[in-house]
């Protein structure tokens, strides 16, 4: 999944939350558990990086944008990638050997969680480092091609073969 499908994916998830805390708070008799979860958001906004809030910004106005149908099926794909992470969780807990209660596995649970997504950011970093390394020479590569192709004459719809492994 690409950067920009798990950015709309995060969007969906926070504009969730919202409406959540808006539904919260327009049911009678719920004034105190609106007021914790507004400053628990206001919280997490703080805790956001200038980037981190800007890149949410881009990704709210694009969930704006989104027709109904698109934000389900947003919903929906967040749905079963929370569902896939928690059978890897429970998998993890079982591969462990661990009899937790209710609490304890909660908490496992969310470690996992927490770790998993810090491995994944750290590959994409990596995965994207490595992208960054290399594409200076695929430019020089393609470059290189596509001006002998334009200098004996030939199609530049149909490039030479290329030295270089495919992945």
């Amino acid at each position: 999944m690409g950067r920009r499908s798990k950015s709309l994916i995060a969007v969906g998830l926070l504009s969730g939350s919202l409406a959540i805390c808006v539904t919260v708070e327009a049911q009678p008799g719920s004034g105190h558990r609106n007021a914790a979860g507004f400053k628990n958001m206001r919280e997490r906004w703080n805790s956001l990086s200038p980037e981190d809030r800007q890149v949410f910004r881009r990704n709210a106005e694009r969930w704006m944008q989104m027709s109904p149908e698109e934000r389900n099926l947003m919903r929906m794909r967040e749905q079963l990638h929370r569902a896939k992470l928690k059978q890897e969780a429970d998998a993890a807990l079982r591969d462990a050997g661990l009899r937790l209660d209710q609490q304890k596995r909660e908490l496992f649970e969310q470690r996992y969680l927490q770790e998993r997504q810090k491995i994944e950011r750290e590959l994409s970093d990596e995965a994207e480092a490595k992208r960054k390394q290399q594409l200076p020479e695929l430019n020089d590569r393609l470059k290189k091609e596509f001006q002998e192709t334009n200098s004996t004459g030939k199609s530049a719809s149909s490039p030479a073969s290329s030295a270089a492994p495919k992945n």
